[in-house]
Order: C-alpha cells, then sequence, then structure tokens
C-alpha cells in the first residue's frame, strides 16, 4: 500500500487539532457516564457478576462501546459533511488522489481518532484501579485499534448509500443499539436466550468485548485469533463494500 492516502488522513487531523479537547471529552462523556453511573449504582444492588465487582466487568463494555460511537461518528457524520455538504473529497478528487486514497484516508483518521477515545477510557480504567495486571492492559491498544477501523469501515458503507443525515438514525437504531443491548456491554450474552446468543456471537461489538474484558480482569482472551479475524473480516468487507458504493454514487 502506498502513503498516497496520508494528506487526507493529515488533513483531518489538522482539523480536528483545532477542536481536540470537546471532540475527547465529547466521546468521553456518554460511555463513561454508563460505567460511573451504571457501575456506581447499579453494582450497588448487583454485587459480583461473573465473580468480579459490576464496575469491572463494564469497564471493557463501555471501552469498546467508546470506540465503536467514535468511529461510526466520524465515519458517518463528519465523512459525510466532508463527501455531500462540504464538497471536500470533491476537491481532493481534483489533485492526483484517487476516491481509494481518499476512503483509506478517511478509514485510517477514523481508526486513529477512535483510538483516542479509547485510550481516554483506558486511562479512566487505569486512574480507577478497574484492572488487575497492568501489563495487560497495553494489549488493550490494539485492540482498540481493531475495533476502531471494523467500525469505520462499516461505517464508511453506511455513508456510501446515504442520502441526508437523517438516515443514519436507521443504522442507529437497527445496528448499533442492538449491538450495545446483546454484545455483552452491560451483562454477559450468556444471559440471553441460546438463539439470542448465538445472533450475539456474531456481532462484531460481541468479539471487541471478548478480547477486551479478559485483558482487563487479568486473564489471556480465549480465541484471541478468532475474535481479531471477524473485526478484520467485518473492517475489510465494510471499507471494500463502501468504496464500491462510493465510487458508484460520485460517478452517476
Amino acid at each position: 500500500m502506498n502513503m498516497n492516502w496520508f494528506p487526507v488522513w493529515y488533513r483531518n487531523f489538522l482539523v480536528w487539532k483545532k477542536l481536540a479537547i470537546p471532540s475527547i471529552l465529547g466521546n468521553l462523556a456518554d460511555p463513561l457516564l454508563y460505567m460511573l453511573g451504571l457501575g456506581f449504582g447499579l453494582g450497588q444492588f448487583l454485587g459480583k457478576v461473573q465473580g468480579v465487582p459490576y464496575l469491572h466487568f463494564l469497564a471493557a463494555g463501555s471501552l469498546a462501546y467508546s470506540v465503536m460511537n467514535s468511529a461510526t461518528f466520524e465515519t458517518l457524520y463528519s465523512a459525510f459533511s466532508r463527501m455531500h455538504v462540504q464538497k471536500t473529497w470533491d476537491a481532493i478528487l481534483n489533485t492526483p488522489l484517487t476516491l481509494t486514497d481518499v476512503l483509506i484516508g478517511e478509514w485510517f483518521w477514523a481508526a486513529a481518532k477512535s483510538l483516542l477515545s479509547g485510550i481516554a477510557i483506558l486511562v479512566v480504567i487505569w486512574v480507577l484501579g478497574l484492572y488487575t495486571d497492568f501489563a495487560l492492559t497495553l494489549w488493550l491498544l490494539p485492540v482498540i485499534l481493531l475495533t476502531g477501523l471494523c467500525f469505520a469501515g462499516l461505517g464508511l458503507m453506511v455513508n456510501s448509500v446515504a442520502p441526508n443525515y437523517d438516515f443514519f438514525m436507521y443504522y442507529f437504531t437497527l445496528a448499533i443499539t442492538p449491538m450495545v443491548l446483546l454484545s455483552g456491554v452491560f451483562y454477559p450474552s450468556s444471559a440471553l436466550p441460546d438463539w439470542l446468543a448465538l445472533f450475539a456471537a456474531a456481532l462484531p461489538l460481541t468479539h471487541a468485548i471478548d478480547l477486551a474484558r479478559p485483558l482487563i480482569l487479568g486473564q489471556l482472551p480465549t480465541l484471541p485469533l478468532l475474535h481479531a479475524s471477524v473485526l478484520l473480516a467485518y473492517g475489510i468487507a465494510g471499507f471494500a463494500a463502501g468504496l464500491v458504493l462510493t465510487r458508484r454514487r460520485l460517478l452517476r
């Protein structure tokens, strides 16, 4: 892969840098409120979940949720603005860069931005002592990046067929919300009926949490290559579909 995508990535970084702190705080607020509000509040009534305090259990789900949200919002609302409203992509395509360069730059930028959101949650986990082995939590960094690439690829696919901003609500209602509720963010997926647990096992957020939660709890994930492969497959498939559909859209 050549580096023609990097100017696109860097352009987005320069724009983001002007509002970096509000952006990070915005991505941090929602999962942090869930983690602390439910962890300290509901946790008082639940006691331990899978042998650990509920706040410790919830930490991994909040981390994955934060990364998913950051990558998704960046490749939906921000990328749609650059593509359709601001016509930034049109301007870039009048240079020697290709549409593939633009989308790779957007894909990697969304993953990088979600990495920052994940690190922010991870710092909270470290500060609150919601981990067992600090060295193992460092392996969360590649997990965060891989999760960001996964949901950034899927987001670019949805962005490629969106006629307006309102269209994104369908994706959040039909895909993102079910994943948050079924993938083990707030409770173990094993609590679901067998048929629903089987469906949840195919969701990318489930695989992200299955990698993150053991690392926070001081354990090695089971089948890590399987989980990583599923996340990568979702991300690559989403990106490839997004590239084809975006090219078709812009050439109409």
